[in-house]
């Protein structure tokens, strides 16, 4: 009969999830597609590329929105279980709170590893196209930064032209190996730059080892500098900034592929946030079912229902936003950043290892 009860326990419970996680995704291709309607309004694409790359870009939101479907499907299932006497049922067979809340937080905390080594690295993938698509149809935006197996690209607008930009990858805060093309408004090359080394820390580049040729007179001339100065509207943290999506990048990625993606430009502390916060996921979503138990399970009375789907809503948005804090003073060197990834997810596990001996006692 404890099997029959288990089986009973996480069949509901994982449909009260997928339920949730269906109703979030079409809410999602429902809002994203108006936007992707509103880019390719004025290009020549067929009605499904918008329809392709929302579903293409929506599970990728989903897992960001993952503790907070996890809270929700967890209050749901267990409300349910409580309103029609089940839980009751399940505490005559021996199915204590805490057991109950055992069950079903490693259930959540296992639906989260599984979303690390499985769900992940094809979300990643699906952006990554996504990403790609959406720049190739992207030639009327006035300034665009990509980073690809090709190297780095830039364009940006300049006085009476635009500027393009491609470098072998970046080191430290330097570009290697960079070729700057410039035009004029009638896309005529008129300047033509290489430098094999530049500093692009402030919106001032400083190129060394620079060959430049410029058009005079409908000839090219050659010059050779050792330093040259140009401006630009980018500097070393607004670029990285652009190509850095954490998105594009799995669990997997981060754990096979660190030192390749250090090598390839991402800051170090780009990756050990993303790293830590992919790592952090499982024992978040335990947490979030924990506080959806806590919740539940603190009062039998039905009348209480509604005070606690607003009650639940409001700790999901202070939690959110706490973890949103957490990481921005991190980012800021305010607290070390993997403390700042990490603090959240102690913090509530202080709250609900309080709210577990309460609901024990029940």
């Amino acid at each position: 009969m404890n099997n029959v009860m288990l089986r009973y326990l996480l069949s509901n419970f994982l449909k009260s999830f997928f339920v949730v996680v269906l109703i979030i995704f079409c809410f999602g291709v429902i809002l994203n597609l108006f936007e992707e309607i509103e880019f390719f309004k004025n290009m020549d694409v067929t009605v499904f590329k918008p329809l392709v790359l929302t579903t293409l870009f929506v599970p990728s939101l989903v897992l960001k929105l993952l503790p907070f479907i996890i809270f929700v499907s967890s209050m749901w299932f267990m409300m349910k279980i409580r309103n029609n006497n089940d839980l009751l049922i399940l505490k005559i067979y021996g199915f204590s709170n805490i057991k109950i809340f055992l069950i079903l937080a490693f259930t959540s905390f296992m639906l989260g590893c599984i979303v690390l080594t499985v769900v992940s690295p094809i979300t990643s993938s699906m952006v990554k196209y996504y990403e790609i698509t959406k720049s190739q149809h992207a030639r009327d935006i006035d300034h665009l930064v990509s980073f690809n197996k090709n190297g780095l690209w830039i364009k940006e607008p300049i006085n009476n032209g635009d500027r393009i930009i491609s470098a072998d990858n970046i080191k430290g805060t330097e570009l290697k190996n960079a070729i700057i093309f410039e035009f004029n408004n009638d896309y005529e090359l008129e300047r033509k730059i290489f430098s094999k080394n530049t500093n692009i820390s402030a919106k001032t580049w400083i190129l060394r080892d620079v060959i430049v040729f410029k058009l005079n007179e409908g000839i090219f001339e050659k010059k050779m500098h050792n330093t040259l100065n140009i401006e630009s509207i980018y500097d070393f943290e607004k670029i990285t900034s652009l190509f850095s999506n954490s998105d594009t990048i799995s669990f997997l990625d981060l754990i096979i592929n660190y030192n390749n993606l250090l090598n390839n430009g991402y800051s170090k502390q780009f990756l050990d946030q993303s790293y830590h916060t992919m790592l952090s996921l499982p024992f978040f979503l335990f947490l979030m079912t924990a506080l959806a138990a806590i919740l539940t399970m603190y009062t039998s009375k039905k009348s209480e229902n509604f005070k606690l789907i607003i009650l639940g809503l409001i700790m999901s948005v202070l939690i959110y936003y706490l973890k949103d804090l957490s990481v921005a003073l991190g980012k800021t060197d305010r607290i070390p950043l993997i403390l700042s990834v990490w603090a959240p997810v102690l913090a509530l596990s202080f709250f609900t290892f309080i709210g577990v001996l309460q609901i024990n006692e029940k």
